[in-house]
């Protein structure tokens, strides 16, 4: 009987995920992709994995870094994230939507258009994420995300007059629809399962949805998170 290695093992994992997802991606109307390249599309996310999982390891200075808390109550937290991937000409964005127990019950992995910069992308993740949010039902929410700029923004409700304008108005005309909305910033350190999800857009044709059940592409982030609610509760 022959034995993988680990690695062998990770490159077979990745390329069973990827015939599976290019399976759903074709039923739901999305393209086939050549089947020639399964094993360099396999390296490649591979290694934008173990590259995310260094981004995790908690850093050794002094300063403590900030944590995902769970939200309050009856609220449902939305944690939001985009990438912007110039090379490709395109985006990405990452949503999660969490309960007071930490518990996953939406999240999102979505290829976005190509931006001019990342407060677009932040923006239209923003916008995707309450989309998203509404048509999953949920009413009373908090939207969370890394960009202060963004975040600041939208939280005012201002008009904005810029050539951004009419995200900032969607968002708003979103928003109103919730019984209960916040938005709240977080450092980056708080935002990882967002972070790991918008940065796996990339190798998604459309988008990914998972309903109450823990998006592989960002279990690692997740398990930090948890583990950092468990010992504090």
């Amino acid at each position: 009987m022959v034995r993988l290695t680990r690695e062998e093992l990770e490159a077979f994992l990745v390329q069973c995920w990827l015939i599976w997802n290019q399976r759903n991606s074709v039923l739901h109307g999305g393209t086939l992709q050549d089947p020639t390249q399964l094993v360099q599309r396999a390296a490649d996310v591979l290694e934008e994995y173990i590259e995310a999982q260094g981004q995790l390891v908690i850093p050794s200075h002094v300063e403590q870094a900030q944590r995902w808390e769970p939200p309050t109550g009856y609220f449902y937290k939305i944690n939001v994230d985009a990438a912007v991937f110039a090379e490709m000409n395109a985006s990405g964005f990452g949503v999660v939507v969490r309960n007071e127990r930490a518990e996953v019950l939406a999240s999102l992995v979505a290829k976005g258009p190509p931006v001019q910069n990342s407060e677009e992308a932040e923006l239209l993740a923003c916008r995707k994420a309450l989309e998203f949010a509404v048509d999953a039902g949920f009413m009373d929410v908090v939207l969370e995300g890394d960009s202060l700029n963004v975040m600041q923004a939208i939280s005012t409700g201002r008009a904005n007059r810029s050539r951004l304008g009419h995200i900032y108005e969607d968002i708003q005309c979103l928003a109103a629809g919730f019984r209960s909305y916040s938005v709240s910033f977080v450092k980056r350190s708080a935002n990882g399962v967002a972070h790991a999800l918008a940065r796996f857009a990339k190798y998604v044709d459309d988008e990914l949805v998972w309903l109450e059940e823990a998006p592989p592409p960002a279990l690692e982030a997740l398990s930090h998170d948890s583990y950092h609610v468990l010992i504090n509760e």
